[in-house]
């Protein structure tokens, strides 16, 4: 039984990621969100002109290296690139800015509080 991604050919995941083991962004997680900003232009690598078809709508990363049948340590470099030329954006669907709207501690002790009344 083959495992896509798991047993591809190392020397080509190698040169897909230029040799790199890691990504120089730390902005991306499972479940990071990716939109491309831009159209894939000639000479562009053809992993990196799949990623920019696939995130024409917010994509998640899991989702994209399902989609390429890669490992996510690769989707993570190639989308690292990709951020850095400005090709793309990404963002967490939770980040700190969204816990500015969570509602007070407080309250929400006094809504347990009530529910238990019931």
């Amino acid at each position: 039984m083959t495992r896509p991604g798991r047993d591809d050919d190392p020397d080509r995941l190698y040169t897909v990621t230029r040799g790199r083991s890691r990504a120089a962004s730390t902005a991306f997680d499972l479940v990071t969100l990716v939109v491309s900003e831009s159209e894939p232009t000639a000479g562009m690598q053809s992993e990196h002109v799949r990623i920019l078809r696939i995130c024409q709508f917010p994509t998640a990363v899991v989702e994209i290296a399902a989609e390429l049948r890669m490992p996510i340590t690769v989707v993570r470099i190639l989308l690292s690139d990709l951020l850095d030329m400005g090709r793309i954006t990404a963002r967490h669907p939770r980040t700190a800015h969204t816990a500015d709207h969570l509602p007070d501690s407080h309250l929400l002790e006094q809504v347990l509080v009530g529910l238990r009344n019931l």
